[in-house]
């Protein structure tokens, strides 16, 4: 018996989300069904809803950023019951045996994770839909515990945003000592900031909009290199340890590829392709640094994510919305009109024409 669902709903990629009324699976002995409370509104959304990466199916029901309470769990569930505060983040299911779905790297799953929406369970074949909606069923591998003291409002980007940045940071063992950058002040450049300095690091942010001193100070941050003048740039030239990139377009790599020490890493979580302008070899083999990438992150260092939030009063920076102010929302992330992170308020759905 298939659960019907309240949500809202790209219908094409030139049409506003809209009221949209879906059928989601009966649950499993494995499921999980939640209750969604609160639902991040993550770049990727509008992406998705606009078909700008291609592949998007519609109806499409957007949100991987999602916290609520369990309504009820599956015969074999044991690790929730219901009234437990949980999240679900960017996947549902992956297939749990390759060697990155063994390591709790799901997100490199080497058959691909099945993702929140806009894909395909991988059981029955059914889309998935995302949290702008009353309610999920998912797999109980794929819940997170939200912990005691963290504001569920401020939990729901971590799902994203948070683990996004904070995968990165834990994988190259970011801590005391180290000099690091974060590139961009948004949703995930807040969030860079907030960890890196918690982990211990001495923070710079690169910015190119003046004045943000005082704000990136407040977020973490223990200096502010403006990128566009070149007098500071090359004040900090073979500076750092570690770059943090969080900008999601294209943008000139090698003047903060120079400000790495020997052995120093930029790490790029934004979907820049292709690079442009190129960038230089020389810039890399003169000092052997490094460009990477990385990719959300996996189940257990999300669970590590949520715990270390919880145990130093973090959250990411949020605006609460209505589900009907959705389109209007998505026109002021365009415009970089959001501090930091727009979260919708899901008990509005009651009120959805």
């Amino acid at each position: 018996m298939t659960l019907s669902i309240r949500g809202y709903a790209a219908h094409s990629a030139t049409t506003p989300l809209a009221p949209h009324q879906f059928e989601r699976r009966d649950p499993r002995a494995d499921d999980v069904v939640i209750d969604i409370l609160y639902c991040g509104v993550c770049h990727s959304d509008i992406h998705q809803a606009r078909n700008e990466w291609g592949g998007s199916q519609y109806p499409l029901v957007p949100g991987h950023e999602i916290i609520g309470r369990v309504a009820s769990v599956g015969a074999e569930v044991t690790g929730f019951k219901p009234g437990d505060m949980v999240g679900v983040g960017c996947m549902v299911d992956s297939c749990q045996h390759c060697d990155a779905c063994n390591q709790g790297l799901e997100q490199y799953c080497k058959e691909m994770p099945t993702f929140t929406y806009n894909s395909i369970d991988r059981q029955d074949g059914r889309m998935t839909y995302g949290g702008y909606s009353e309610r999920i069923v998912v797999s109980d591998k794929f819940v997170l515990r939200v912990p005691d003291g963290v504001d569920p409002k401020a939990a729901a980007p971590l799902l994203c945003a948070g683990i996004t940045t904070w995968s990165p940071l834990r994988h190259w063992n970011i801590g005391e000592g180290h000099k690091v950058a974060i590139v961009g002040l948004g949703g995930l450049g807040h969030m860079g900031l907030k960890f890196a300095k918690a982990l211990g690091a001495d923070v710079t942010l690169f910015t190119r909009s003046p004045g943000k001193e005082e704000e990136a100070r407040r977020l973490g941050a223990d200096h502010v290199v403006l990128s566009t003048d070149p007098k500071q740039m090359q004040a900090v030239a073979g500076h750092f340890d570690f770059i943090l990139d969080t900008v999601p377009h294209q943008h000139d790599l090698n003047p903060y590829l120079a400000t790495l020490k020997l052995d120093g890493v930029h790490v790029l979580v934004g979907l820049v392709e292709p690079i442009n302008p190129p960038v230089h070899a020389g810039g890399l083999i003169f000092g052997r640094r490094s460009l990477a990438g990385s990719l959300i992150g996996g189940i257990p260092e999300t669970q590590e994510m949520l715990d270390f939030c919880a145990k130093h009063g973090i959250g990411s920076d949020v605006e609460m919305i209505t589900i009907q102010d959705i389109n209007t929302a998505y026109g002021r992330m365009l415009n970089s009109d959001v501090r930091y992170r727009f979260v919708i308020d899901m008990a509005s759905l009651k009120n959805a024409a």
